[in-house]
């Protein structure tokens, strides 16, 4: 990852945030429950609505990123530690954890199958899962323009896709979609789901 892209995030994410995706946000995280994971976790945007959890696990690949995370870490209401690991290869045993929280990381993980997989394994049998993630729509020009896009927009956001189906993909590994919301003209999608097992 690029050093401007993470000293950047929070300012880049500023103008989203502020018209609508924190409080997507807020919803979605204070539903997470007992021992949760939180994938990418990024700068720890979500950090400051864990309510509910008794303890938080949260993994991001990207150091500055992760460094940027710990101060909201120590703000939060609930312990949280940060571990500096990928989702690909997840260092924990199988069925471990109550709740995973996913936000606005499936877009950038190289192989997102692979990473759902892994979080099959570490969530507990009828584990919830959450996701909030942009995704392609099925629309003729706007997802003609997601593809044309993708390229250049990975350049420049740091692996970032605008063009995966992560809906497919979440039921393709085996959960069980319980909710969806659709945000931005579908190009956003709030995913609730049970782990089957």
């Amino acid at each position: 990852m690029g050093i401007w892209f993470p000293k950047l995030y929070d300012s880049l994410m500023g103008p989203l945030e502020r018209r609508g995706v924190q409080g997507i946000r807020k919803n979605l995280i204070q539903k997470a429950q007992g021992y949760v994971l939180e994938i990418g976790s990024g700068t720890g945007l979500n950090f400051p609505f864990y309510l509910q959890a008794e303890q938080v696990i949260a993994i991001e690949p990207e150091p500055l990123m992760r460094k940027q995370s710990l101060s909201r870490a120590t703000q939060s209401r609930v312990p949280i530690e940060v571990m500096l690991t990928g989702a690909e290869e997840l260092p924990f045993s199988d069925n471990s954890f109550d709740t995973v929280v996913v936000t606005l990381v499936l877009c950038t993980i190289p192989d997102p199958q692979k990473a759902l997989e892994e979080i099959r394994r570490v969530c507990k049998p009828n584990g919830q899962v959450l996701l909030f993630e942009h995704v392609k729509v099925n629309h003729p020009v706007l997802g003609r323009m997601q593809e044309w896009m993708t390229p250049v927009w990975k350049r420049l956001c740091d692996g970032c896709h605008l063009n995966r189906n992560t809906l497919e993909l979440v039921k393709q590994t085996g959960f069980r979609v319980t909710s969806l919301e659709r945000h931005y003209r579908n190009i956003f999608l709030v995913i609730e789901a049970v782990n089957r097992k």
